[in-house]
């Protein structure tokens, strides 16, 4: 049916455009085989190809001060727009024929072969990969609600140890140039323990659409075409440290969200930085006290009172922040995204995230509690 639908679109082509079609279908098709088996695609893909292209994405445009990936997203962004107006110009003055509605059909369909095979080639093949599990060799841990409070007071301890001392360190933050030197730094401490996250040729920038951001409900991205990690450096300073561990995890590979999470949390509890490891145990803190909320909500309140004062203020003071962003949209871009990483390999939509729990949790029990958490 596809072959038909194809020769179709392919009718009345020159030969040369003709040849570019079929390549780029035979390539997507391809690519859709291969990503049905995670043992080739970690060994010769995530392990192979993709750590080439990965390198060479940074390498081009790390040294850049700004996001080139920003400046591509933006100029299709622009290139949609003057599309759509031209579409709906032609149909309102009536010159649209039948003719003309099928060489736009040909284009769209260009468009998603050609990013299909661009996303999947750059990066998107990752989520098919087994993964930072089967490198790690962990178990995903079937946690019970007493296992949740358990880890909650083990967070809630970890956070009211390193408040104080990451309060000084707070300010330096505020420079991006020290926040991301000090994620890199972090996951040169991790890789010296595990070669796995070694990494090289750093690319992490602010996002051109940091203000924009707050709106739309993100904190970072990965932009697969251009190899760059964003971060939004417009969000409260105390959560930027994990964030840009977490987009650095994309960078090495990890796809999905949770996986990602994991290797945030590796790199940022790594650091020397008392900032650093604060911010992750915050995070950690808000996806389980979150789900154990659900459980058992009479669990979290008397946890929730043990943190410092402090720590309940950077709480409140997030809190506030998303509320000062809420809208319509916010909603809308939250659930198209969770459709997109459900489409992708991670069919809890955005409550992948919160997987994070079960990983640390099956990381913790592999050390036998020796390393904490």
């Amino acid at each position: 049916m596809d072959a038909v639908i194809l020769g179709v679109f392919l009718t009345g082509m020159p030969m040369k455009r003709k040849i570019i079609w079929i390549g780029l279908a035979l390539l997507a098709i391809c690519i859709r085989v291969f990503s049905l088996f995670p043992g080739a695609v970690e060994k010769y893909y995530s392990n192979g190809l993709y750590l080439v292209i990965a390198r060479l994405q940074r390498i081009l445009f790390g040294w850049i001060p700004f996001s080139i990936g920003d400046i591509f997203y933006l100029v299709v962004a622009i290139w949609l727009v003057y599309s759509l107006v031209r579409f709906l110009r032609t149909i309102i003055k009536k010159k649209a024929t039948r003719g003309y509605f099928w060489i736009v059909a040909r284009k769209i369909l260009f468009s998603v072969l050609l990013v299909y095979v661009a996303f999947n080639l750059c990066w998107g093949l990752n989520y098919d990969r087994k993964g930072i599990a089967e490198q790690l060799h962990l178990q995903p841990y079937r946690y019970e609600t007493k296992d949740l409070t358990f880890f909650l007071q083990l967070i809630v301890a970890r956070l009211n140890e390193l408040d104080s001392a990451a309060r000084v360190n707070r300010p330096p933050l505020a420079y991006k140039s020290n926040l991301f030197r000090g994620s890199v730094q972090s996951y040169n401490n991790l890789a010296e323990k595990d070669p796995h996250f070694v990494y090289h040729s750093p690319s992490v920038k602010p996002s051109i659409f940091s203000y924009l951001g707050n709106y739309l409900g993100f904190s970072g991205y990965y932009n697969p075409f251009s190899g760059e990690a964003q971060v939004n450096t417009t969000t409260p300073v105390f959560t930027q440290p994990f964030t840009t561990c977490h987009e650095i995890g994309h960078q090495l590979g990890y796809a999905k969200e949770n996986e990602a999470n994991l290797s945030g949390y590796l790199s940022a509890r790594s650091s020397g930085d008392p900032a650093f490891r604060y911010s992750v145990y915050f995070d950690l803190y808000y996806y389980t006290a979150t789900e154990l909320y659900f459980r058992d909500s009479l669990q979290v309140k008397p946890l929730r009172d043990q943190l410092h004062p402090s720590i309940r203020k950077d709480f409140q003071e997030l809190r506030q922040f998303y509320r000062r962003y809420q809208n319509p949209l916010e909603p809308l871009i939250t659930h198209l995204y969770g459709n997109y990483l459900k489409a992708n390999s991670q069919p809890q939509g955005m409550k992948t995230y919160n997987e994070v729990i079960a990983w640390v949790m099956a990381y913790y029990i592999s050390k036998n509690g020796k390393e904490g958490i």
